[in-house]
């Protein structure tokens, strides 16, 4: 019973762990006019992936950039709402990525990226894996790689939510413009067909001039 518990201890423990170790993921406001960068030390072999999406603002595009240590582009485009770069170091080093919101002259943007590197810790990481799993720790696996879905869907619904909320909000603004607009000329005209109205039925006044002899 008590190694169960220790079993059950160790993935739960290795799932808290396991965003912290990978990378990182954030989501951040670029301002118009503007470039963001971020920085992570690789290890040469190192499998690394890079993954972003616009949440809010404007056409929901933005321009990526990543370079290597040496400042060799190794991913670049121009006007994206969302993609994913995958890719191995090919040296030690510190990797830059930025995010230009340069072309936009009035529009901030609301940009998320999640930066994985490397693969997954190992779940049992002091166990010898020289025999195979036990019904436990393959169950333990499982509920590990279940968890670890439920995350990627919750940030993808997260995120869908909150461009849905803001396109949403973006198209109440303008129908409530265009009402006070519409409200607007047809107050106008409305005044102006009183105006014509009375004009027609108003009674002109005649002037009678006497001439003395």
């Amino acid at each position: 019973m008590y190694g169960s518990f220790r079993v059950l201890f160790q993935v739960l423990w290795a799932h808290l762990l396991w965003g912290w170790v990978l990378g990182s993921e954030l989501t951040f406001e670029l301002p118009d006019n503007a470039k963001q960068c971020f920085y992570e030390d690789i290890i040469i072999g190192t499998k690394c992936t890079l993954e972003f999406q616009v949440v809010t603002g404007g056409h929901y595009d933005v321009d990526c950039r990543l370079e290597d240590p040496d400042g060799t582009t190794l991913y670049k485009e121009m006007k994206k709402q969302y993609d994913s770069f995958t890719f191995t170091a090919s040296k030690n080093g510190t990797y830059k990525f930025c995010f230009s919101n340069e072309f936009s002259t009035f529009t901030h943007k609301t940009v998320y990226f999640d930066f994985q590197v490397g693969d997954d810790p190992p779940l049992f990481p002091n166990e010898n894996r020289v025999t195979a799993l036990t019904q436990m720790e393959s169950a333990c696996v499982s509920i590990h790689e279940a968890l670890k879905s439920v995350m990627d869907y919750q940030t993808h619904f997260r995120l869908r939510e909150a461009q849905g909320r803001s396109r949403a909000e973006d198209l109440n603004t303008r129908v409530a413009f265009w009402s006070i607009g519409e409200a607007i000329i047809l107050l106008v005209v409305s005044i102006s067909q009183v105006v014509l109205l009375r004009s027609f039925f108003s009674d002109k006044k005649t002037t009678t001039t006497r001439v003395g002899s």
